[in-house]
């Protein structure tokens, strides 16, 4: 029996090199046994095999990094895309190496005059360094915690050094907000990497808004401003109607006063001209003249209603008479 236990041992690691049976059991039974052990072998070795051999190859998108851990601790960073090998009891964490947007809650700033100020930014940011990023903050949500500390204090420290004139301003000269960004990203992109192995690619502010209770006085303010400007621009309409009409009665005046010389003048040529007629038919026939202004003067002074008694020497009656008789 010893004898054959030992003989069974040795046919074991015999087998293990053929995988065929050489060698015959003295019972059937035991035959039997070898003849199932085989069957199963290659199947179980291929099956061992492509486990190991998945265990030992990772293949890397585009849009990843791979780190390897070894028990928990990061070994090193694979960027490359592609089949990579590694070792079995190596584990990997997939992460995104793509850009991302961080949008923290709107957050009230002041600026340097003391004006509140409510800010909506976003951060563009993506994992640079992932054994940096595991051992630091783990996952994205830790990061963006982290992220807005840094980004908060970076606003602060951006916004408290500019007047509300230099982030707002109807005048693009005084605006130096954008520099001051620029600035603020390579500070907290610094701080970022080194801290937390964060790449941060560009913060921005989204939406200035003024807090509720300050927006109302602004409004105010605003209008008020508004107002004081129409006024002015009233007043100034109202000065310049004035001195329009102004010139327009005084331009009245002078026109009627150079048509009233012109008129006194034409009638006082007329005047001099029917004098001067008169004057010339006097001189003809005076008789006759004098003759008509006495029948002008007597067609003023009676109507057909009018009795006239005449004295005998009147001029009058010597017309009539001499008329009559004339007829």
């Amino acid at each position: 029996m010893h004898d054959h236990s030992h003989h069974h041992g040795h046919h074991h690691d015999h087998d293990d090199g053929h995988g065929h049976d050489h060698h015959h059991g003295d019972d059937g039974h035991h035959h039997h046994h070898h003849t199932d052990w085989n069957r199963y072998r290659p199947a179980l070795y291929a099956i061992l095999l492509a486990i190991a051999l998945y265990r030992s190859f990772l293949t890397v998108r585009e849009t990843e990094f791979v780190l390897i851990t070894r028990f928990g601790r990061p070994v090193y960073t694979i960027t490359e895309a592609g089949l990579h090998p590694k070792w079995l009891f190596d584990s990997a964490t997939y992460f995104d190496r793509r850009l991302r947007v961080y949008n923290p809650r709107p957050s009230e700033f002041l600026t340097r005059d003391k004006k509140n100020l409510v800010i909506e930014s976003y951060v563009l940011w993506r994992i640079q360094r992932p054994e940096t990023f595991v051992q630091t903050v783990g996952d994205d949500v830790a990061a963006e915690m982290r992220l807005h500390d840094i980004v908060w204090s970076g606003l602060a420290a951006a916004l408290g050094n500019l007047e509300l004139e230099q982030i707002v301003s109807a005048n693009p000269r005084n605006v130096s907000a954008p520099e001051a960004l620029d600035n603020l990203t390579a500070a907290t992109g610094a701080a970022a990497l080194q801290q937390y192995g964060i790449d941060v690619v560009d913060v921005r502010i989204k939406r200035l808004n003024l807090p509720e209770q300050n927006k109302q006085s602004v409004f105010a303010r605003m209008r008020a401003e508004r107002e004081r400007i129409a006024r002015q621009y009233r007043a100034e309409g109202e000065g310049q109607a004035l001195s329009i009409r102004a010139a327009a009665d005084r331009q009245k005046e002078e026109i009627l006063s150079a048509a009233y010389k012109e008129a006194e003048k034409i009638k006082g040529e007329g005047d001099a001209e029917s004098t001067r007629t008169y004057s010339q038919a006097y001189s003809r026939n005076p008789r006759f003249y004098k003759l008509l202004r006495t029948l002008e003067s007597y067609k003023k002074i009676f109507d057909d209603k009018t009795t006239a008694i005449l004295s005998s020497d009147s001029e009058l009656l010597k017309v009539l008479m001499r008329g009559e008789t004339a007829q």
